[in-house]
């Protein structure tokens, strides 16, 4: 396939469907396994309201609890597909591929995850590109640069898709710790956004929010609204540690320009209050939203910020 045509779509542009995966590792979710398998399931019946789900499922035992669990919420069943693959974890954004336009056609590309460099049990969910390319009908490329693998998960990236990309320097620059593509430079990775992803401008956020464990991921900090609007969310309190970063990601944005020289336009987004769990702080934010058709399911932490985001992202 030809590798100057490639386009990497907005999430706001006309979808097929959403790949999800149902959890199946009780081990990520101490103590909430079966709330959290609860909470799936009204996800997944939010998204089949307006579009296909592709759910993977670990095996054809599960996938039969899934459908009785689906069919006791009265989710629209004629929207799901099942994809019978066992992984690892059940990140389908950042495991599964990236879908691009290559011309007239779609292809799938294999950023060839590596468990956010952090976990070694990852070997189920690096099969999950094919496996989906598979099902889908779809041509599976894998993301290479000077020969060599190239790591990026999609929860890392946003487009406008005109050309224009968010990321930040902590998840693909930081120099120790959860490394993805080791004496990477920022040239280097704008050169395989250009190739693989039509992206011809690239802005840089710095340092993304305290207790996100994939280390700076751009889906929590920033996002694409349209195709000159961006979101960024904002610590309102100076003594929180989160404060001076996403000041500093403000700060970058407001002086950011578009692929076509134009600045964007910035829509401040509030955090909710910190939250807790095991001694740990989770990395809650309003960023993490997801664009469906028709549909933006945000998440919500029985906050007094909830209904402010919910309004302002509406």
């Amino acid at each position: 396939m030809s590798t100057s045509n490639r386009r990497f779509p907005a999430e706001w542009e006309k979808q097929q469907g959403i790949l999800l995966c149902f959890p199946h590792n009780g081990k990520d979710w101490p103590g909430k396994y079966e709330a959290i398998q609860w909470a799936f399931v009204e996800f997944i019946k939010k998204v089949a309201t307006f579009e296909q789900v592709f759910l993977v499922v670990a095996d054809e035992k599960l996938k039969t609890n899934v459908i009785e669990m689906l069919e006791t919420a009265t989710v629209k069943m004629t929207n799901v597909s099942f994809i019978i693959h066992k992984t690892n974890r059940s990140w389908m954004r950042d495991s599964g591929s990236i879908i691009v336009q290559n011309g007239t056609k779609r292809e799938a590309l294999n950023f060839n995850f590596n468990g956010w460099a952090k976990y070694k049990n990852i070997h189920l969910d690096k099969q999950v590109p094919a496996k989906v390319g598979e099902f889908l009908n779809i041509p599976v490329t894998q993301v290479l640069y000077k020969g060599k693998p190239v790591i990026v998960e999609g929860g890392a990236i946003d487009t406008n898709g005109k050309g224009s990309l968010l990321t930040s320097e902590e998840c693909l620059m930081h120099p120790n710790i959860q490394v993805r593509n080791p004496s990477f430079t920022k040239a280097d990775y704008e050169a395989v956004f250009k190739e693989y992803l039509g992206i011809t401008n690239v802005i840089w956020l710095g340092d993304g929010i305290e207790g996100d464990d994939t280390h700076g991921h751009i889906d929590d900090l920033a996002r694409f609204v349209n195709e000159d609007t961006i979101i960024t969310i904002v610590e309102k309190n100076p003594k929180d540690n989160n404060y001076k970063p996403l000041q500093d990601n403000l700060k970058r944005l407001q002086n950011a320009k578009l692929e076509n020289g134009k600045s964007p336009k910035i829509v401040e987004l509030p955090m909710p209050k910190r939250i807790d769990f095991d001694g740990l702080r989770l990395p809650a934010s309003y960023a993490n939203f997801l664009i469906l058709n028709h549909c933006v399911l945000v998440p919500t932490f029985n906050d007094s910020n909830d209904r402010i985001a919910l309004n302002i992202i509406a």
